[in-house]
């Protein structure tokens, strides 16, 4: 296993690791109100509460983590994944790894019909993630998200459950 779900404990180990990794986290996330809310002891716990948060590890150690967000069920029956892993530990195929893990959760557990991923465009090793794991890039979302104050456009991506 790669991935395990979160609990109370993995907080200050992902806190850590994000303020360790902040510069090389920073270009590829959402900008947070108040600006450095990702970074404190209370946004860890939050996170980690929340439902489908999963940590990535490598020997025994927390290295990243992953998410499946926005569940919806009903007509839609899919969610959003979300994952970073810490630099020491990237470049290794830890990411596709936790990617392939939560799929099987995702279509397995969960049920869902599709799983939804977004890259901003310059984000190459996270597109190679995600087709590596059979996602199909299926458009850009134009200046989708407000990054480093910038409004930065992303590939989306999608995996059907019954996808080869």
């Amino acid at each position: 296993m790669v991935i395990r779900p979160t609990r109370p404990s993995d907080a200050k180990a992902l806190l850590a690791l994000r303020l360790d990794n902040r510069a090389y986290l920073e270009p590829w996330e959402p900008d947070a109100e108040p600006r450095d809310r990702r970074y404190t002891l209370g946004y860890s716990r939050e996170w980690v509460r929340r439902p489908n948060r999963y940590v990535i590890v490598d020997g025994g150690v927390v290295a990243g983590a992953l998410s499946l967000s926005d569940v919806a069920y009903e007509a839609f029956w899919s969610a959003m994944l979300g994952y970073w892993v810490a630099q020491a530990h990237a470049g290794r195929g830890l990411a596709t790894r936790a990617v392939a893990e939560a799929l099987q959760i995702a279509f397995g557990e969960l049920g869902l019909h599709r799983v939804e991923a977004g890259t901003r465009v310059e984000n190459v090793a996270s597109q190679r993630v995600l087709e590596r794991n059979g996602f199909t890039r299926v458009g850009v979302l134009r200046a989708h998200l407000l990054i480093g104050g910038e409004w930065r456009d992303h590939f989306l991506y999608e995996k059907l459950a019954d996808d080869a």
